[in-house]
């Protein structure tokens, strides 16, 4: 426990708990201006800690926002995760459902995840990139596993290239939908699901 100026104990954070403190301050200011406008200093402010804490957990500024953006991936990839042997159709209205929970909930970091292919800096599109990637993988075997769509699928050429194209639609519906007002989510999830079955149809 620490002591502050007015006499107040608090408690001190562990390791995880302060890591985690720092990616939601950088993924509010990395969301809200260019990876070039953001300042560690800034961050370590915002967060209360100095900056050499700051740099002991992220050693360079590309090291702090690629976590973020790993972060932010690792969060909708759990979260929208397939359930083996449930229709697509099912799995497809609840995982939009998950998703755009997630866009409303986290919606800083899900700025600031989009925000990482803008980045000047090539590790951290490659970090962006790797994670649309397995967004992509993890579509592509549910739908190999979906006995109506799989089947058809894995005749077709083009599949990868159109969960790649549906991705970008939902990305840029998901922040025009951020911008409001507009909507609601439940109207948001029945475009992106009609987009998708739309595309993969025969």
């Amino acid at each position: 426990m620490a002591v502050n100026q007015g006499g107040r104990t608090r408690r001190r954070l562990s390791t995880a708990e302060r890591r985690e403190q720092l990616l939601s301050v950088g993924a509010r200011l990395f969301s809200e201006n260019p990876y070039d406008d953001v300042w560690i200093e800034r961050v370590a402010e915002i967060a209360g800690v100095s900056r050499g804490l700051l740099y002991h957990y992220f050693p360079t500024k590309r090291d702090f926002f690629a976590a973020v953006v790993e972060r932010e991936s690792e969060r909708m990839l759990r979260m929208t995760a397939a359930v083996p042997g449930r229709p697509l159709r099912e799995q497809l209205t609840a995982g939009l459902d998950a998703y755009l929970e997630y866009v409303e909930t986290h919606a800083h970091g899900y700025r600031a995840f989009h925000r990482a292919d803008a980045a000047g800096d090539r590790v951290v599109r490659r970090v962006y990139r790797r994670a649309l990637a397995a967004q992509e993988r993890q579509i592509l075997a549910a739908l190999a596993a979906d006995p109506e769509f799989g089947p058809v699928l894995g005749a077709r050429p083009d599949t990868r290239l159109a969960v790649r194209g549906w991705l970008a639609f939902t990305t840029a519906v998901c922040l025009e939908w951020l911008r409001g007002p507009g909507p609601d989510r439940a109207q948001v999830r029945d475009l992106c699901a009609r987009a998708l079955l739309g595309v993969l149809a025969p």
